[in-house]
């Protein structure tokens, strides 16, 4: 049975980390390890954390360098042949979610699977604030302003071993330049599943204010230019305004 790691980085996720943490150890997939990384949380979030040891394989609270960094560790530290990553305001929409994932990889023998995510509300969760759906990806696509959802695009370890981790010296688009860079410029295998796999908690600091907006739109042409690839004249332009759509 393919085993799938399942990283989840946290700091100060009192609030939200035991949603996070039962999405995953009720899955129905059994051969789950999972991985969380806590930047020495200030907070109860270890106190909740360690109720659920017993069911979590590596459990570390530590100072790290952010996000992208303690990820980056946590995808040294997997085993699994197919990696995950949950952040601490996401969860699961149901519990078989990884069981889905891990049959269509195998029966489709791809490296890469991403799905669909809605925004929902911060305290009531079944309140839906935008649905992104994804829809087929065809070559080219990132040219038009397209991307996946992180929190739903589930890769094979190799890929991260061939191709590398997320790049530290870029913030809010670290995540678009890894999908940037495996999907478009290196074309790994890959499959679309068309349901919806994850529930992320409205407030990402890319869409927190204009000035957010600018600066992740800086990042995201500098995510291509290390790549050295060109983007059309609207490809950044269009990639915000593809955001409209989900609150429709």
């Amino acid at each position: 049975m393919t085993k799938v790691s399942i990283i989840t980085v946290c700091y100060n996720s009192a609030i939200t980390i035991e949603d996070t943490i039962k999405s995953v150890i009720n899955q129905d997939y059994k051969n789950i390890e999972y991985i969380i990384l806590d930047g020495q949380s200030k907070d109860n979030t270890i106190s909740i954390i360690e109720k659920y040891k017993e069911q979590i394989a590596v459990f570390k609270s530590e100072l790290d360098n952010g996000m992208y960094d303690a990820l980056n560790k946590g995808i040294d530290l997997a085993s699994g042949e197919i990696i995950a990553i949950l952040n601490s305001d996401d969860f699961y929409i149901n519990n078989h979610v990884i069981s889905k994932v891990v049959d269509q990889m195998t029966s489709k023998g791809v490296d890469a699977l991403y799905g669909d995510l809605w925004y929902v509300d911060q305290v009531d969760t079944n309140k839906i604030i935008r649905k992104w759906i994804s829809g087929e990806y065809k070559p080219g696509l990132f040219l038009k302003g397209w991307m996946p959802p992180h929190p739903a695009f589930f890769v094979k370890k190799s890929v991260y071993e061939q191709h590398g981790k997320f790049d530290l010296s870029l913030q809010s688009a670290s995540d678009y330049e890894l999908m940037l860079r495996f999907i478009h410029k290196h074309k790994v295998s890959i499959t679309y599943l068309p349901e919806v796999l994850v529930k992320m908690r409205i407030g990402g600091t890319s869409n927190a204010s204009f000035k957010n907006r600018v600066r992740a739109n800086k990042e995201d042409r500098k995510a291509w230019s290390k790549n050295e690839l060109t983007p059309k004249w609207y490809t950044l332009i269009l990639k915000p305004l593809s955001k409209i759509r989900q609150y429709f």
